[in-house]
């Protein structure tokens, strides 16, 4: 067995060495992109944070140098410089150079850890121009420096340090022979950073920025998830002060768990296992919801909350308006797929349901009015699930009967291959008529929509099915919406958000993204929802005409004619001052026009749920920070 192990183990390093890497890049780190440019900070952190959950580490400074080189420096034990038995060089240049070596690998170095596969401080430095490790341990200071994954020299001490100093400093350069781009967004690295103190109780992080305008950040939350939940809170108005909070360890699972209900009527629980985020969720996952409905059931029952008569509390009633943090720290996590995106061990269910059933009847006894709170919450949640069920119900029957009627004002395309077929989404009757006429009948579908539709963040599901525009716009898609959602159906593998150019269509643009992010992720998630970018000039000169589609753009087209009283130049303010001819060149021509695409990351899933909470949620004071945080990044306001 030990010589099979060896044997593939050595395939793994022929086959796998940091050229590979090189050569395809987006295998280790999913693009070349931006994503993948961060990606390469949270492998380095990720080691730090493994340290902390080992119980070796306080602090992780991560700084953003005036070279946009990025430096981690931790307080942890530092990597090993003896000498690797196997390899005959130190352990630190096995860890940088070879892939798939690591302390993490049942060795005794680490009980729990994010970074299971051992690649990544090697792929950060296969991937970088240069990087450099320093060491602190036993009173000395080590380095050692790579270039593009290759050892520039051996280990060596280049300095002293305090004889009890421990901990690993890491700088690297990315190399932009392989990335895109290669300067660091702050508020990227903030999140996930805030994200990671979270998560790891007591855990100190500071990111700083060296860069033009100097500026840092400190993360530390002695309170860890239960903070989490009130920082995900903070947009909406919490049903009871408290964050309930289960802690325990079964079957050599460490389970945490806190939650918080709101007044809203979207749930959010995001669930975690040591530290990754898994947006799929999986067994933890299951476990929680288990013990809530269960729980809450027994507890209604017990205390007459809930009729004999009455069925019992489902799951999403229970859990509607409720945010909630599922955090698990295992020795040998399964995780479905290569994507981390969903646990499978089945101790880990079993952990989470004893300890949070447990614990939370402990808790409903002692609390008797927060009890009583969330199950009069759940109860008006079920009557209006039935009430939505019925409304569903009968848009299904008159469906059937109808032959699958569209909306009267929608103008269908005449092509019925979704592929080809793209769908409009125009606010207002006028700029509907114009983008009727401007369309090629064949491949685009308009869809003109009256006023702005209902602000889904702040409507249960029945007023939901209720609301006209709103159903005219599930019927068009054909995927159903909520339980009832099937991609297979949708009917256009585009649709396109077409609104004025100003405050009002901007906030028609939330309200419909609000309700495709809430009911039908998944055309987000894969790719299906563009915003139309209509021009917002039109310059005329000598008979001939160029469209601008922002003040740069027109500044050029200004340098390249010259500035003079020949010029006719014409703001656009909305979609209607635009006839069918110009919409048509400008904003619906596929050879001409500019869509953005809707995009969704995963892994940022609990910012995202905050952003639209803070712009459509009622509290004010939020949206008001939000807005003066960002309104440096605002181009083209009407005021």
């Amino acid at each position: 067995m030990a010589v099979e192990n060896e044997y593939g183990a050595s395939q793994i390093q022929i086959l796998e060495g940091l050229e590979a890497v090189r050569k395809r890049p987006g295998m280790y780190i999913g693009s070349t992109s931006s994503k993948g440019l961060h990606h390469l900070v949270y492998e380095i952190v990720d080691n730090a944070v493994d340290e902390a959950l080992a119980g070796y580490c306080t602090e992780i400074l991560v700084q953003i140098n005036e070279d946009n080189s990025i430096t981690v420096t931790d307080n942890g034990r530092g990597i090993p410089i003896g000498i690797h038995p196997k390899a005959g060089i130190p352990a630190v240049e096995v860890v940088y150079t070879i892939l798939h070596a690591g302390g993490k690998f049942g060795g005794g170095g680490y009980k729990v850890s994010g970074g299971l596969h051992g690649v990544g401080a090697s792929v950060v430095n296969a991937l970088s121009q240069w990087l450099e490790v320093e060491i602190y341990n036993e009173g000395k200071i080590y380095k050692q420096r790579y270039e593009r994954g290759k050892t520039a020299y051996s280990l060596k001490v280049v300095g002293e340090c305090e004889p009890d100093k421990t901990g690993t400093r890491v700088t690297f350069l990315p190399d932009d022979e392989i990335f895109e781009e290669t300067v660091y967004d702050y508020d990227v690295l903030k999140t996930r950073l805030r994200e990671m103190a979270f998560l790891t109780k007591n855990l100190r992080i500071v990111l700083a920025d060296d860069r033009e305008e100097k500026h840092s950040t400190t993360f530390h939350y002695e309170g860890g998830i239960k903070e989490f939940v009130t920082y995900l809170n903070k947009s909406k108005t919490a049903l009871y002060e408290q964050v309930i909070y289960c802690e325990g360890n079964k079957n050599s699972v460490y389970v945490e768990v806190a939650m918080q209900h709101n007044d809203s009527y979207t749930e959010n629980a995001y669930s975690f296992v040591n530290n990754i985020n898994t947006p799929e969720g999986g067994t933890h996952l299951t476990g929680f919801k288990n013990a809530l409905t269960k729980t809450f059931n027994e507890y209604a029952k017990t205390n007459k909350l809930l009729k004999d008569n009455e069925p019992p509390l489902s799951g999403e009633d229970i859990r509607e308006g409720l945010t909630a943090i599922v955090s698990v720290k295992i020795e040998d996590p399964q995780f479905e797929g290569q994507t981390k995106q969903k646990l499978g061990n089945s101790e880990a269910r079993t952990a989470v349901d004893a300890i949070v059933s447990e614990q939370l009847t402990y808790f409903l006894e002692q609390n008797p009015s927060i009890a009583k709170v969330i199950c009069e919450k759940s109860i008006l949640a079920q009557r209006a699930r039935a009430a939505a069920r019925k409304a569903r119900d009968l848009t299904r029957r008159k469906t059937a009967l109808e032959g699958l009627a569209l909306p009267g004002k929608l103008a269908d395309c005449s092509n019925k291959n979704p592929e080809k077929c793209e769908i409009y989404i125009v606010e207002g009757d006028s700029a509907g008529g114009s983008a009727k006429t401007a369309r090629s009948r064949d491949t685009q579908a308009i869809l003109p929509l009256r006023g702005k539709i209902l602000n889904v963040e702040k409507a249960r599901l029945d007023k939901i099915y209720a609301n006209a525009e709103i159903k005219a716009m599930i019927t068009a898609f054909g995927t159903g919406i909520h339980d009832d959602f099937d991609i297979s159906k949708l009917r256009y593998h585009k649709i396109i958000i077409m609104t004025d150019a100003d405050v009002d269509g901007a906030h028609i643009s939330t309200l419909l993204l609000t309700f495709l992010y809430r009911f039908m992720p998944e055309l987000i998630k894969q790719g299906y929802v563009y915003l139309a970018q209509p021009p917002l000039y039109k310059l005329e000169k000598n008979k001939k005409v160029w469209y601008a589609y922002s003040d740069e753009e027109l500044n050029d087209i200004l340098k390249e004619v010259g500035r003079d009283t020949n010029n006719k130049i014409q703001r656009y303010k909305g979609l209607g001052e635009m006839d069918a001819e110009q919409l048509w060149e400008t904003t619906m021509d596929p050879e001409r026009r500019i869509l953005k695409r809707v995009v969704m990351e995963e892994d940022n899933a609990s910012e995202i749920d905050l952003t639209f909470t803070t712009l459509m949620g009622d509290k004010v004071e939020p949206r008001r920070e939000f807005i003066e945080a960002n309104a440096k990044y605002v181009k083209n306001l009407d005021i």
